[in-house]
């Protein structure tokens, strides 16, 4: 899984790198750095001293001790003072130095803090943005699992601010509110009504028949219709008209099956030879394997899960029409029942494709992230 956000202690996660918050200067600071080396045990500062200063932007390597980790990457991020001292760029340099060090050491995985959000004053909302950005161009380039750690259950939403009026877009179009605004009032107390008496004349059939009479005018209504046989004798297929009507069944099924639409790995190959780019930027934007694409390629009739079919529409970067019709070659559909879909067509509708955007944004609504990387 090439990116996922979770919440966690930093210090107990595996991973192959694990990515400390500096200080400076070879002291123990506050926050994610004294959590780190209370959790590593002494070794990790006398090896921080022997390596000295280290400048904004630049990130070093020591040992992980105690962790349960090879290496902790040590990075130092910068202060926020008003945004106007290129606090954006010094931030990015940051994550793009552990990043560039982690590879360099061959991890297969690294484990981020949101740097500079903590006692260092960045704004969350500016923070995050700034983490994903670095996160989508390095896997563009790179296989590599990052993990962007959330400690605990902190009281704030990590991306307020970062995406505009997404809740309220979800808000407005969940079937579940549209389903209230359009059927509320004299309407759905009409329909709940005939509901009620439909319910009730047919308890009241069970009983015997001189108990019937206390039946409303609405309720011998539906003694009426209950009682009446469901199909009246002279419009009974006969058993002639039943075989016709069988084979004339077969030969249409024969047919429906001649006119059978591509596949969705047909579908796909189409997309990407119109698309004209590298199969590998495809696949590296949609956040999967290069052997799971090439198996879903590979196979006429393979069925991919819906996220996977969603992550290719979004490594294609489809408007939401063409999304649409990826998915239906797989049996899927972007609906408003599902708050996840609304999220997803948010963002398509928005041009925006990052997954590391929208799997942050998913994890922000409390719903379930694409699962990125994984095989099905």
């Amino acid at each position: 899984m090439p990116f996922e956000i979770i919440r966690e202690d930093i210090t107990r996660v595996r991973a192959d790198a694990i990515v400390n918050t500096a200080n400076p200067l070879p002291v123990i600071g506050a926050g994610t750095d004294s959590a780190i080396h209370s959790a590593a045990g002494p070794a990790l500062l006398a090896a921080r001293q022997r390596i000295g200063a280290i400048q904004t932007g630049c990130a070093v390597e020591t040992r992980a001790f105690d962790l349960s980790a090879k290496y902790v990457l040590h990075t130092v991020s910068p202060e926020w003072i008003d945004g106007a001292h290129g606090e954006e760029m010094l931030l990015k340099r940051s994550y793009d130095a552990a990043l560039t060090l982690a590879d360099r050491l061959r991890c297969r995985s690294i484990a981020f803090p949101l740097l500079s959000a903590g006692s260092y004053g960045f704004p969350k909302d500016v923070a995050l943005s700034v983490a994903i950005r670095a996160f989508t161009e390095f896997l563009l380039t790179h296989d590599m699992h990052i993990l962007l750690v959330v400690f605990g259950e902190e009281p704030y939403t990590l991306a307020r601010g970062l995406f505009g009026d997404l809740k309220s877009y979800v808000d407005a179009n969940y079937v579940g509110a549209a389903e209230e605004a359009e059927y509320g009032g004299p309407y759905a107390k009409s329909v709940r009504e005939r509901r009620e008496a439909k319910e009730a004349a047919f308890s009241a059939q069970s009983r015997p028949v001189e108990n019937r009479r206390a039946a409303t005018p609405m309720q011998d209504a539906m003694f009426a219709e209950a009682e009446r046989p469901s199909c009246p004798a002279q419009f009974r297929p006969t058993v002639k008209a039943r075989k016709t009507a069988d084979v004339h069944g077969k030969d249409d099924l024969e047919s429906i099956l001649k006119k059978a639409e591509s596949s969705f790995s047909e579908h796909l190959l189409d997309l990407l030879n119109e698309c004209g780019e590298k199969d590998s930027d495809v696949y590296r934007r949609a956040e999967i394997s290069r052997q799971l694409f090439h198996k879903i390629i590979s196979k006429k009739d393979y069925q991919p899960t819906k996220s996977t079919a969603i992550q290719l529409a979004l490594g294609l970067r489809l408007d939401l029409a063409e999304t649409q019709k990826l998915l239906r070659k797989a049996g899927y559909a972007l609906t408003r029942s599902s708050k996840t879909d609304l999220v997803v067509q948010y963002f398509i509708e928005h041009g925006r494709y990052s997954i590391v955007e929208i799997n942050t944004a998913l994890f922000d609504c409390g719903l379930p992230i694409l699962k990125t990387g994984a095989a099905n």
